[in-house]
């Protein structure tokens, strides 16, 4: 019966491999397997399993059942056939070539197996040209670099050719192969700044996307050693190491999804304990004093981006639960630095706000009651652990921890505020005569006072020391920070003083006419004063800003509804918006928490301050990174009034500010570009890139060119009945470079993620063909591989359109652009001219040439 059943199964699948249903063919093939034994039909089950799986491009899979079809019969020629194939697309060619010799043999006659010789003898020679060429580059590359008495110019060209080489695949594994991960430790060795930087990009490269590298690199360099160079000053060398950590860690976590064609990767065993050694180097890090601020933040941005979930749905948060064990009380200790202290760490601007976030970010990632219980209970013993009445500098490092702790996960900061003694504590170092003291107590003040219960002890317990201390300090920031906790009853008066400050009222559009007319009937006519002029404004702003407003206006922001009104919060959002106009500033208002304040001020008061504050929230989302300027779930809740600024009744400004805050916002993961079309800002992107103003146009079309990622925007493209890819098409035509670019990089991601699309892009317009060769010629090398790439994605689809393609004046580019000696600026633009040129050789339109 058993028997019977595998053949019904067997024609089963062939039914489905007829429809092209591949993957239910595989399934009936794969249950027939499990119900005979007869080995006849084994092969031949095998055999057309093999063949589904070149049909689905798994050609592993494939590759392995057509061996097992073979190892029952050697003489089976569609089953070693099959295994050529497969071979072939695994970059195996002498084992490819060796199986289609084999069917060669057996059919002599058969044109099919004379081709694939051909072709692949062809192919084995070049690759063994290239394959010896490159060895040679690489050996060469090598002995100027570690030759004391090379010229500085050839040894600048050696590097920059080396890190080009890391990035490709090919070049990676050559490098690789040829020993060159103990040539690069040499370089290493050198502690030479511009070799080390170039050795450390191009391990960078041979790590990206290829596991079982990344686990060699990572043992062969040690995690110690890898740390070690990320603590130095040097911002760049930080910054480079930072990304060959990331490298590895994406590699190793499988974070990294790049397929690698020709190249079966080798099997590396479980990598969970390299990945957790590495995080507890990242932790070390935090309280070394060896460490450099730039070290510290990289070190933070790692742990940050990599330890808590991406995705609240996973189950598993074993990584920040690991954090929370073996580095919470490190992580506190940074966030409880005081710079003005001598035993204060070597910190940046950024440093605690990046502790602060995350620890947010680590709070937010506990999935039970019970977790969070011993998050605070670590945090509860450590402040109180500082607590010591013979060492101020201990109390000082407790009150600020629990400051650092309250621009985090607020709950459990207004948790910690309950501990004994700690009110007490901020209350007591406002009488001390440190400025140091003052600082740290009034900060903390103000973020415990958002809560009635909190104000309602400080104004019985502390106000005659706060108005103390403002009458006595001469400190700016000290000044600030105890008018805004004195009495928040004031609230509204500080936010007039504010605006006055920054001069953010509306200003009435003045008419000459009017004025004249005015003074002709003697009515009095109000004039500008003269310290409201731009040049004071700007002075002021830069006063208020160094004085650490922010933090001040963040505070009030927090405050309970029944003192905060909603005219007080239109207040503070014009505030904000006059701090924000200067992108140079924007950072520092990012750093005091200014990001996050900005959210609640934009969702809920009058209608007006709400435009004002979405306008600030788009002019910090346009340039800042949203990772670090929104924390954790905030990012989504940016999204809704930067879209409400996409109404035309808003002003140019306004739109195209929004404009680019979204860009920034939907480039950063696809839940992002999900929330933003769910919002229906679609058609309003759309209608900006119809605009005649060419930075709306040009702002609208960079946001498409990031929102076509999203699997629903593709959808609206593929819909009949509409213009959207004949404009996207026209845009690429546009003379604003600017334009052109990002039209370029939709078009380049919609023709690879859809067949159709490449098709459909040659009927919208008859101007298609010339605008990809235009595209295809530019200046520009970041449009010219845009333009390269759509040129690819039209080739890989269909024979009949590459042959229109090749027809055209559009083959004659390619050769000249892949005929050109890639250097690390035009690389990508030559490897993909190549690549378009090998898709017309594998259709046989062209032969390569000796």
């Amino acid at each position: 019966m058993a028997e019977v059943e595998a053949v019904q199964l067997k024609e089963e699948g062939n039914r489905h491999f007829q429809l092209q249903d591949y993957k239910a063919a595989t399934k009936s093939y794969s249950q027939a397997l499990k119900l005979t034994k007869d080995k006849a039909l084994l092969a031949t089950l095998y055999r057309n399993r093999a063949a589904c799986g070149l049909k689905t491009e798994s050609y592993v899979q494939a590759a392995s059942d057509a061996s097992r079809a073979i190892d029952i019969n050697s003489s089976d020629i569609k089953a070693l056939y099959r295994r050529c194939q497969a071979l072939e697309h695994l970059g195996k060619l002498d084992q490819a070539f060796k199986d289609v010799q084999r069917c060669a043999t057996l059919e002599p006659r058969n044109q099919n197996f004379q081709e694939t010789l051909r072709r692949l003898n062809t192919n084995i020679q070049e690759k063994l040209r290239v394959q010896f060429s490159t060895d040679l580059r690489v050996q060469k590359m090598f002995e100027i670099l570690l030759d004391e008495n090379s010229e500085a110019d050839k040894r600048e060209k050696a590097a920059n050719n080396l890190i080009v080489l890391g990035r490709e695949e090919a070049g990676a594994e050559k490098i690789f192969q040829n020993n060159g991960v103990a040539l690069l430790l040499q370089l290493l060795d050198t502690k030479k700044p511009e070799l080390v930087l170039a050795a450390v990009r191009t391990l960078s490269g041979m790590c990206s996307g290829h596991r079982a590298r990344a686990t060699v690199i990572l043992h062969a360099v040690r995690i110690d050693r890898i740390c070690s160079l990320m603590a130095v000053e040097n911002e760049e060398m930080s910054l480079a190491v930072c990304n060959l950590l990331q490298a590895i860690i994406d590699s190793l976590s499988g974070e990294d999804k790049r397929e690698h064609r020709g190249k079966e990767e080798a099997l590396v065993l479980d990598t969970k304990k390299d990945l957790k050694q590495i995080t507890s180097h990242l932790l070390d890090m935090l309280v070394s004093k060896k460490v450099s601020g730039q070290g510290r933040d990289q070190a933070l941005n790692l742990l940050n981006k990599n330890v808590p979930r991406k995705d609240l749905a996973i189950h598993d948060n074993s990584r920040t639960i690991y954090v929370v064990d073996n580095g919470l009380r490190k992580i506190l200790k940074v966030v409880g630095q005081v710079p003005d202290l001598p035993s204060c760490l070597p910190l940046t601007d950024n440093t605690r706000m990046l502790a602060s976030i995350l620890i947010n970010k680590l709070y937010d990632d506990l999935r039970c009651d019970p977790e969070r219980d011993h998050f605070r209970k670590i945090c509860e013993e450590y402040i109180t652990g500082k607590f010591d009445p013979q060492d101020m500098d201990k109390n000082l490092n407790a009150i600020q921890t629990v400051s650092g702790i309250l621009q985090g996960p607020f709950d459990l900061g207004n948790q910690l505020l309950g501990l004994k003694g700690v009110m007490e504590m901020m209350v007591a170092l406002c009488g001390s005569e440190r400025e140091t003291d003052q600082l740290v107590a009034v900060e903390a003040l103000i973020h415990a006072s958002t809560k009635l219960s909190r104000a309602t002890f400080i104004i019985t317990n502390g106000v005659s020391l706060l108005k103390q201390i403002y009458k006595t300090t001469k400190n700016e920031k000290i000044k600030i920070r105890t008018l805004v906790t004195s009495d928040k009853t004031i609230l509204y008066s500080v936010a007039t003083t504010l605006v006055n400050c920054t001069n953010s009222y509306d200003v009435k559009e003045v008419i000459p006419e009017l004025v004249q007319l005015a003074k002709f009937s003697k009515q009095h006519v109000p004039e500008e004063h003269p310290k409201d002029k731009k040049d004071f404004i700007d002075m002021r702003v830069k006063r208020l800003l160094k004085a650490g407003v922010i933090s001040a206006l963040a505070c009030m922001v927090k405050a309970d509804s029944a003192i905060l009104t909603d005219q007080t919060k239109e207040l503070l959002a014009r505030v904000f918006l006059a701090l924000c106009d200067n992108p140079k500033d924007r950072g520092t208002i990012v750093a005091q928490g200014g990001g996050k304040a900005l959210i609640p001020l934009a969702l809920e008061g009058t209608d007006v301050g709400k435009v004002k504050a979405a306008h600030a929230l788009a002019k910090i989302a346009a340039v800042s990174n949203p990772d670090i300027a929104f924390p954790g779930e905030r990012v989504y809740e940016v999204v809704r009034p930067l879209v409400s600024l996409l109404d035309t009744q808003r002003d140019g400004l306004q739109n195209y500010e929004a404009l680019l805050g979204l860009t920034n916002l939907s480039g950063r993961s696809d839940k992002l570009r999900q929330k933003i079309f769910k919002e229906r800002a679609l058609p309003d992107i759309e209608n900006y890139m119809f605009e005649n103003h060419d930075q709306l146009r040009q702002a609208a079309t960079e946001c498409m060119c990031n929102m076509v990622l999203h699997k629903e925007v593709q959808e609206r493209f593929l819909a009949d009945g509409n213009d959207r890819l004949k404009l996207v098409v026209l845009l690429c035509g546009e003379d604003d470079d600017k334009v052109q670019n990002a039209a370029a990089g939709a078009l380049a991601m919609l023709t690879a993620a859809h067949k159709k699309l490449c098709f459909k892009m040659t009927q919208v317009t008859t101007q298609w063909l010339e605008i990809l060769q235009r595209l295809c010629l530019h200046d520009q090398l970041s449009v010219q591989h845009r333009g390269l790439v759509i040129a690819y994605n039209l080739l890989a689809a269909d024979a009949e359109l590459a042959k229109k393609l090749v027809e055209s004046e559009l083959l004659e580019i390619l050769t000249v652009v892949g005929k050109q000696e890639p250097d690390e600026k035009k690389a990508e633009v030559v490897q993909t001219a190549r690549e378009c040129l090998i898709k017309c050789m594998d259709y046989g339109f062209i032969k390569p040439v000796s």
